[in-house]
Parts: structure tokens; sequence; C-alpha cells
């Protein structure tokens, strides 16, 4: 059969919608008896796939391994979008800013580093918390974190809130440190994040950190924390009593 042109590639004819092979002859038949599906009338050729076919939106399996699409931080981290690299260091890594990171705005950037806590491969799950803390270590980071509350916080949950053990231990720690920069500005956003970390606190191997953050959440939030806090922890103990 003779082979068409089409788009640049070869293709067969046969691949054409709707064409079925014709029942076969006496004479076909008895020369390919041996294959018990080769003799069946309805018979239909599938069309191959073609390389072609990859780029083809039409063609493109929506259940396939392909679906998993990369976080937003590791998508943004491999293009080069957040403005540090990882250093390996003899002992331990450290990050390398392409520039001074006061100089750097926290929209979006301090979110996008949020949301890579939930990140769990290396060098992304690194960065994110080194970038986190760095960033808020940074002298104006007050004025420019304490407008962010409202959109940190969901991303912060995400990350209290997932089922791995290390994401967790990064969002409380970016929580801490959080708190320790905004202060009292962190009170009315507190709820939202108690939730999680209540249900973290049956885990023997997360309770006495939770029960450190909470003490250093207290300390930075004031007074009005404590009422905050035991509203979803009751079993909480204040530093002050």
């Amino acid at each position: 059969m003779q082979a068409t042109k089409r788009c640049g590639g070869i293709y067969d004819k046969r691949m054409s919608s709707g064409f079925q092979i014709k029942p076969k002859t006496a004479i076909q038949k008895s020369k390919t008896s041996s294959s018990p599906s080769s003799s069946s009338p309805d018979l239909v050729v599938k069309p191959q796939p073609r390389p072609s076919d990859k780029l083809n939106p039409k063609t493109i399996d929506p259940f396939g391994d392909h679906s998993k699409a990369p976080s937003a931080f590791s998508a943004i981290y491999s293009k080069g979008g957040i403005p540090c690299r990882l250093v390996h260091g003899s002992v331990k890594h450290k990050l390398q800013w392409e520039c001074l990171p006061e100089t750097l705005p926290f929209d979006p950037l301090l979110i996008t580093l949020a949301e890579g806590l939930r990140e769990t491969k290396h060098p992304y799950t690194f960065v994110s918390k080194e970038g986190f803390k760095e960033l808020l270590l940074v002298e104006d980071a007050i004025e420019k974190a304490i407008p962010l509350l409202p959109r940190l916080v969901p991303v912060l949950k995400a990350a209290l809130a997932h089922s791995n053990g290390e994401v967790f231990e990064r969002g409380l720690n970016a929580l801490v440190q959080l708190s320790a920069i905004v202060g009292p500005a962190l009170n009315d956003q507190l709820k939202h994040l108690l939730t999680s970390i209540s249900k973290r606190l049956m885990d023997k191997k997360f309770k006495e950190q939770i029960t450190v953050a909470l003490q250093k959440l207290e300390q930075y939030g004031g007074k009005e924390s404590v009422a905050i806090i035991k509203s979803k922890i009751p079993t909480y103990c204040s530093i002050s009593s």
C-alpha cells in the first residue's frame, strides 16, 4: 500500500477515519487460516501512534503520567524564576542570591517560597525553607510581609495540613519565623492555622516541637494570642501562667 505524505511525516492510508479492511476472498482466507483473528470480516486496523501525536492535544491521555504537572515552586525554580541557587558545601549547604535580598519584592517571592515548603524533593526543600527564612531577615521585612498575610496564611495552612511529617515541620518553623517578624499582626489569621497544628499534637513525635512553637507564637503575638491558641488547643499552658 502506498504511503502518503502529511504534515512533514509519513502515514498509512489505512489510518484515515472509518477505513475498514474488506472481507478477504476465499483464496486469501485459505492462506491465512492459521490466524483466526485475520478471518473476521469486521476486523478494523487501528492506527499506530505517530511521533507527532505527542504534540497533538487531541491525542494526549489526560490520565497519563504527563498530567502530573510540577508544583508552582518547582516549575518556577526550574525556569530561573527564583533569584537564588543552592551552593553545596563540604559541611552544609547555603543559598547564593543573585542580588541582595533587601532589594527583592516580597510579592510574589515570599508567597512562592512558602508554596515550596510543600515540596518533598531536593533541592526544592532546602531552597524554599532557607529562602523563606532569609527573606524575612531583611531590615524592612515587617512592612513587606504584613500586607501579604491574607495570602500567606492559606499557603502555610496547606503545609501544616500536609500528610508528610517533614513538610509539616517546615510549615511550623516558617510560621514561627513569620510570627517573629509580624508579631501581633498575625493574630487575626492565627486561628486558621491552629486546627492543623492541634491534630499533630496526638503524635508524640511532634508534641514537644509544637509546644515550643505555640510558646513562640504567644511570645510574639502577645496576650491576645493566648485566648486564640486556647480556643483551638484548650490544653495549652501559657508561658505567663
